[in-house]
């Protein structure tokens, strides 16, 4: 491996703690951007810079530097909040940003459209909310994710317990972010060493996921590092570990590839801090830091080989990993509508469209959502694939929370085709400066020409798995996809088809840059087959795979079957 370190190494090893200067960039009036290494550094505080691209070339002829704003990310794992916080960040998204509220692939609140002077401000008042946004970005590990599968309550509480153990476990130690941002005098005798990440953080970004079968919705094989919960008579006895998961690829760079996560083993419930920290630091140790395209923990395992690392796990672990548990996944998907705990509590899950919560004239979301959360005693829980559970209601206060839910649009799983209840799509255009292509804007559209090729061939209520990401680093999970469409340019994309229902087989690259007129046609020969030809309870992805559409893949997750 090449021993000379990519610039962000360098950067990371001279910030004094991720603390650059930030504070100075702040203060400067001149920009509204902070400088390069800073804007850089601010992604360990959970915040990204960004800029209106649509407005870019007219700012660019008046002389203008770019319109420059900052998306705020929280740390929030398993996405669950109390109506209090959601009632907070839906102040701060009105006030500070653009009106809306993002939730993310990622079970995480995003709010766009901050100002530079806004920044420090918002972050703060996040912090008064009693969330935070510490290590939601960078090489770190980023925001834990849990199944929002909620139907064996104590298990689930264990669950989340346990993931949020970890992600506690693994903030950075350095006090920069309190300091920048709330204000906290530096004190001399607090210890700021990164046991855990050393001077240099990781190689790369870190993620970790905690699913809980039969249903597979935090897409636990496309995680750095995945926990796969077993429960026997409704007890938590221990989780099969999985490492080496990742979506991100580059075009046109064969080196670059999605994988899915190999099965280590299994650990016991009392070891699963540590055996997070031991795959973490091995990553730590072992990945590559001279070229960030092959970073990510998935080339560390494909570069040394599985077996040594899972060597190198155990060594790190003190013990072997026992032999994996048998497991099964039935779909990766939500459960809409109410459904109840074994604890007697009900749970109301529903669709959020890209995740975006806003008020508009067809569903005033925003405004329905802030009347539940003044009502509700319970909390939120944002779900792996975009959507909102509104969790733990007393039976008693079923109704009230139902009425509120029609007389605002809310019930929109009802309507429409079973793919779009499940599609995907990153926000991509106008301000993810990796985007090539539309995903979120482009969602409607596509869906609404999509569905009219499903109701011409009776296919409205197959369950198909459509996700839609802006460029290849996969944060809507396309490669998951059944159909799945990543851009390539504007108004051109990659279509991929062929991943499974349950979140185990990859997709493959079946037409490259091509238009919508292109890809509908592509699509609806397949769909007029699918609806003639597919057997009993066959899904779309494995329907291609079986006529010879999709070749057989290279890689399909080595999930332990019943």
């Amino acid at each position: 491996m090449n021993a000379v370190l990519s610039p962000m190494e360098t950067l990371k090893r001279e910030s004094h703690g991720l603390r650059g200067t930030i504070s100075a960039s702040l203060d400067d009036a001149i920009s509204g951007a902070l400088r390069e290494g800073d804007a850089q550094l601010l992604k360990f505080h959970g915040s990204y810079q960004q800029d209106d691209r649509d407005l870019r070339e007219e700012r660019r002829q008046q002389k203008l530097e770019p319109a420059y704003s900052f998306m705020i990310r929280t740390r929030l794992p398993g996405g669950v909040a109390t109506a209090a916080q959601w009632l907070a960040l839906d102040a701060l998204a009105t006030r500070y940003g653009n009106g809306t509220l993002k939730l993310s692939t990622r079970q995480a609140f995003q709010i766009h459209g901050i100002i530079k002077q806004q920044l420090k401000p918002t972050i703060a008042a996040i912090n008064q909310s009693l969330i935070d946004t510490i290590a939601a970005c960078g090489d770190v590990n980023r925001n834990v994710m849990v199944s929002a599968n909620p139907l064996v309550s104590a298990a689930h509480a264990r669950i989340h317990a346990d993931a949020a153990a970890i992600s506690e476990h693994l903030l950075p130690h350095s006090r920069a972010y309190h300091q920048i941002w709330l204000d906290e005098k530096p004190l001399l005798d607090v210890d700021e060493t990164e046991t855990v990440y050393g001077p240099n953080y990781l190689p790369r970004k870190f993620k970790i996921g905690f699913a809980l079968p039969p249903i597979n919705d935090v897409d636990v094989f496309s995680q750095d590092l995945g926990f796969v919960a077993i429960v026997e008579d409704g007890e938590l006895i221990g989780y099969n570990l999985l490492a080496g998961g990742g979506m991100g690829t580059t075009h046109n760079d064969p080196r670059t590839y999605p994988r899915l996560a190999d099965v280590l083993g299994f650990v016991s419930a009392e070891r699963v801090l540590a055996a997070a920290v031991a795959v973490v630091t091995a990553q730590r140790d072992l990945g590559d830091r001279s070229d960030r395209k092959l970073s990510r923990l998935k080339y560390t395992i494909d570069r040394i080989g599985f077996d040594a690392f899972r060597h190198e796990v155990e060594t790190r672990l003190g013990v072997a990993l026992a032999p994996a548990r048998d497991i099964r996944f039935t779909d990766s998907g939500d459960r809409f509508g109410w459904v109840a705990g074994d604890d007697g509590r009900w749970h109301y899950t529903l669709r959020v469209e890209s995740g975006r919560v806003a008020d508009t004239p067809a569903q005033p979301a925003l405004s329905g959502l802030r009347a539940i959360a003044l009502q509700h005693r319970g909390d939120f829980r944002l779900t792996p694939n975009q959507n909102l559970m509104i969790a733990n209601v007393a039976a008693a206060d079923r109704a009230g929370i139902a009425a509120l839910i029609e007389a605002h649009g809310l019930d929109a799983h009802q309507r429409g085709s079973a793919l779009r209840r499940t599609a995907l799509a990153c926000v991509a255009l106008p301000t993810c400066a990796q985007a090539m292509a539309e995903a979120e804007r482009y969602l409607p559209t596509i869906l609404d020409r999509i569905e009219s090729l499903l109701t011409r061939h009776g296919l409205t209520e197959a369950p198909i798995l459509l996700r839609i990401s802006g460029c290849p680093n996969g944060c809507s999970r396309p490669f998951l996809g059944e159909i799945a469409l990543v851009g390539k340019a504007p108004g051109r994309y990659n279509l991929h088809l062929g991943a499974d229902f349950q979140g185990r087989r990859l997709n493959r690259l079946h037409r490259e840059n091509i238009d919508q007129a292109t890809i509908l046609s592509v699509l609806d020969e397949l769909l007029g087959r699918y609806a003639s030809e597919r057997e009993t309870h066959e899904h779309f992805g494995d329907f291609l795979l079986r006529v010879g559409v999709v070749r057989v893949p290279t890689v399909i997750a080595a999930e332990v079957q019943a």
